[in-house]
């Protein structure tokens, strides 16, 4: 990939980014503050850690990319960080200045091969789209989460029972 390729892909990753945000904010505000704790089978996350994971895996892979490396860090909650209200306030704080990092990255930065943790070595602009996925993926397990603790899920990708896609909704 050369470094003009590689920026066109950060800048069209970038743009998704952005555009799955309020989707990512709306899963997110879904998670009942009483009901942080809940997690469908004794192995599965807590609701709160999940919604955490997603908010945090977000701007890790963004300021990842604009760094040029992946910290092998503890993603840990902080304390302060107890209720989803807590996890948007931080998301609300931290997605936009790392989206912009990762958005102004120079064309070698973004072509630059990066090795994530031995797994794979990609051009650094891919792990943009990496991140995204991972978020879709996870943002679903939390989306299943909602009903279950009497929550209403709300429209992601189309309409939900709860929300029902306004389109639809329109001609209905």
């Amino acid at each position: 990939m050369t470094p003009e390729q590689a920026q066109v892909v950060v800048q069209l990753y970038c743009q998704d980014a952005a555009t799955e945000a309020p989707t990512t904010r709306k899963v997110i505000a879904a998670v009942p503050a009483a009901k942080g704790a809940y997690a469908p089978h004794p192995t599965s996350t807590s609701a709160l850690d999940l919604a955490w994971h997603i908010a945090s895996s977000e701007v890790w892979f963004l300021n990842g990319v604009a760094a040029g490396n992946f910290p092998m860090e503890e993603n840990k909650r902080p304390d302060s960080v107890r209720t989803p209200a807590d996890v948007l306030a931080w998301y609300d704080s931290h997605f936009g200045p790392a989206l912009e990092a990762a958005r102004n990255i120079s064309p070698e930065l973004a072509a630059r091969e990066i090795d994530f943790f031995g797994v794979v070595k990609l051009p650094n602009a891919l792990y943009l789209g990496f991140m995204i996925k991972h978020s879709v993926h996870h943002r679903g397990q939390l989306s299943a989460y909602l009903r279950p603790m009497g929550a209403k899920v709300p429209s992601i990708y189309g309409g939900s029972a709860d929300e029902p896609f306004e389109a639809a909704a329109a001609t209905a």
